[in-house]
């Protein structure tokens, strides 16, 4: 009785147990399918289930509200604007580099000319296009084709946020510095400047720099006047120069 009892305890192998080999595919391992944990686990499972949200857009930049806030009213009321879409406003900024001297360096000024346009790229937050030489010049050494200068076009927010780095980070870095010339206005309204090294602005790194490079700037308006357009660059915060008269009075240049 007790021998029987012992045996009827033992449980019975299922069909298919593959610790019992009974059924088919009863071999080692069968029956056994885990399911598979994700790689980096529940780091890379939140970093998914954040990807699936959506993205909140970036704000605007700071520079927009302050010319809609304040600017608008101002340049309405000092020039008398009827309607508030004749006001002026910022069209576009293109930043440009002269490059021409390394064209027909060879290698080296093949590498320099891709230096130089990496270090705009990250000043400007954009690729650079690359303007060549439309016909040869035998003076210059410049053939067809060759690559003389480096070009950036921004707008929108590109544009706004780029001029707010300008005023408040780059302008003072300037070595120095005793004001913009007020005088470097078109008749349409457009203003053109430049700097002597790209090193002021702080996206490019000081140390690995192995050559100065000039840099040119337009501040592109939908003024057709100089001075509206002046007024317009100096309510955004352009530090424009400045000089003093007999009496002692500061007065501002290129009114």
């Amino acid at each position: 009785m007790a021998e029987k009892e012992k045996q009827d305890k033992k449980p019975k192998a299922a069909k298919g147990d593959p610790g019992q080999g009974g059924g088919k595919g009863g071999g080692k391992g069968a029956g056994q399918k885990r399911e598979k944990k994700p790689k980096g686990g529940a780091e890379q499972a939140e970093a998914a289930a954040v990807a699936d949200e959506p993205q909140q857009p970036a704000p605007p930049p700071r520079l927009v509200g302050v010319y809609r806030e304040r600017i608008v009213p101002a340049l309405t009321q000092a020039f008398g604007y009827k309607n508030v879409m004749a006001v002026p406003r910022l069209d576009k900024i293109v930043l440009s580099m002269g490059v021409g001297r390394f064209a027909t360096a060879g290698g080296e000024g093949k590498a320099s000319i891709e230096k130089a346009e990496r270090e705009l790229s990250a000043i400007a937050g954009q690729k650079p296009v690359r303007c060549r030489a439309r016909k040869s010049v035998a003076n210059f050494k410049v053939r067809e084709g060759m690559d003389t200068g480096l070009k950036v076009t921004l707008r929108g927010a590109r544009m706004y946020e780029f001029l707010d780095r300008l005023i408040t980070v780059a302008i003072p870095r300037v070595k120095d510095f005793r004001g913009l010339n007020p005088n470097g206005f078109d008749q349409d309204g457009n203003y053109n400047f430049g700097f002597n090294e790209q090193t002021i602005f702080p996206e490019v790194d000081i140390a690995s720099v192995t050559f100065q490079q000039g840099l040119n700037i337009t501040m592109v308006t939908t003024s057709r006047n100089p001075d509206h357009g002046r007024e317009l660059l100096r309510q955004f915060g352009f530090p424009f120069r400045t000089e003093t008269n007999e009496d002692g009075d500061s007065t501002r240049r290129g009114r």
